[in-house]
């Protein structure tokens, strides 16, 4: 991609040179992300084969759902492989792909939970207009437009960023490329065009977050007023978890990408890109499921099923039972989520 630099592969960052440890890092990271393939898959495929919950807010999940399978897919089997075959080879190419397709997909999952405030926002505080604003076209032009956004970001920081001459080596300070960690191989003040777009860019994210923050300021004031307490408690459960990942993906997020050059620390580089880049898809089933009765009871019958189908030999029949748990008329849907607020 740079005609400027002639590194042909990058050096990921070692946890460690023992092999004890190394093996002892693949198997954690392993049980993460087999958690996080089992968690995602299994509301993917609750909310694909329940017609429960075919409506907006499980349409935005199960689309976050995706984007944090593809996220941790992204970075964690190359770091597993690593730790497992005791190298740090990166090809050059392989590097750019990684950054392009984890910018792509941790923007475009950022955008999404900006819109998933306001689906909640318009949810509670503005039921009886909720199925007129958020319509199926609606929730499919939103999304789109999260997946929109995350490729054109991807794309310019990408471009720009492995423009950049290289003559500082090539070994990263972190267990996958991270901008931050190319740029400092920069041999030029090319790299500061890129540190600019940084900044923009979190800014950017910081302007959607304050819009978050002020749509759960306008739910949080919709839920006092509720009378029923049982009312209030589902409406902070499914507001409070939502808003604690959104900081936590952000606030980590700048730390990692605008923390001063002399602030170096391998352990802190390495803590704040897992907050921000693994934990976030491995909690993903504790964080909307187990807050969602409904979708709780789905997921556990959807667990109960696929333990009988490995019991079973009627394969046929198993699918069956799966598609049919908790399925519900048609039409059911918009109604059941209007009346969270109202709850």
């Amino acid at each position: 991609m740079s005609s400027a630099s002639s590194i042909t592969e990058f050096l990921l960052l070692a946890f460690t040179d023992k092999r004890e440890l190394q093996l002892l890092h693949f198997w954690l990271f392993l049980g993460i992300y087999v958690a996080a393939l089992l968690g995602n898959g299994l509301i993917i495929t609750a909310v694909v084969c329940n017609h429960h919950f075919h409506s907006p807010m499980y349409f935005f999940l199960l689309t976050l759902s995706l984007l944090d399978l593809a996220s941790i897919s992204t970075t964690v089997p190359k770091a597993m492989a690593n730790s497992l075959w005791d190298t740090r080879a990166i090809s050059y190419s392989a590097c750019a792909a990684q950054v392009y397709l984890f910018l792509f997909l941790m923007s475009a999952e950022f955008s999404l939970l900006t819109i998933m405030s306001n689906d909640r926002y318009v949810a509670i505080c503005k039921p009886l207009h909720y199925g007129t604003l958020v319509g199926s076209r609606a929730c499919v032009h939103m999304a789109a437009a999260a997946w929109g956004s995350g490729f054109l970001y991807a794309l310019l920081h990408t471009a720009n960023t492995f423009f950049i001459p290289l003559c500082q080596g090539n070994a990263l300070e972190q267990f996958f490329c991270e901008i931050p960690q190319i740029l400092k191989l920069s041999c030029s003040d090319a790299y500061l065009r890129e540190v600019g777009l940084i900044v923009v860019s979190l800014l950017v994210a910081l302007g959607c977050f304050v819009f978050i923050v002020l749509s759960y300021v306008q739910i949080f004031r919709a839920v006092l007023r509720i009378p029923s307490e049982q009312g209030q408690h589902k409406a902070f459960t499914m507001s409070l978890p939502h808003l604690a990942m959104v900081s936590l993906i952000l606030s980590t997020a700048m730390v990692a990408y605008l923390k001063p050059p002399f602030i170096s620390s391998l352990s802190l580089n390495v803590v704040v890109a897992v907050l921000y880049s693994v934990v976030p898809p491995a909690v993903n089933l504790l964080i909307y499921s187990f807050r969602d009765k409904e979708l709780k009871d789905a997921v556990w019958k959807l667990m109960m099923g696929l333990q009988h189908c490995m019991t079973s030999s009627e394969v046929h029949v198993c699918v069956v039972q799966i598609e049919d748990h908790g399925a519900d008329p048609p039409g059911r849907h918009l109604k059941t989520y209007g009346r969270e607020g109202g709850d």
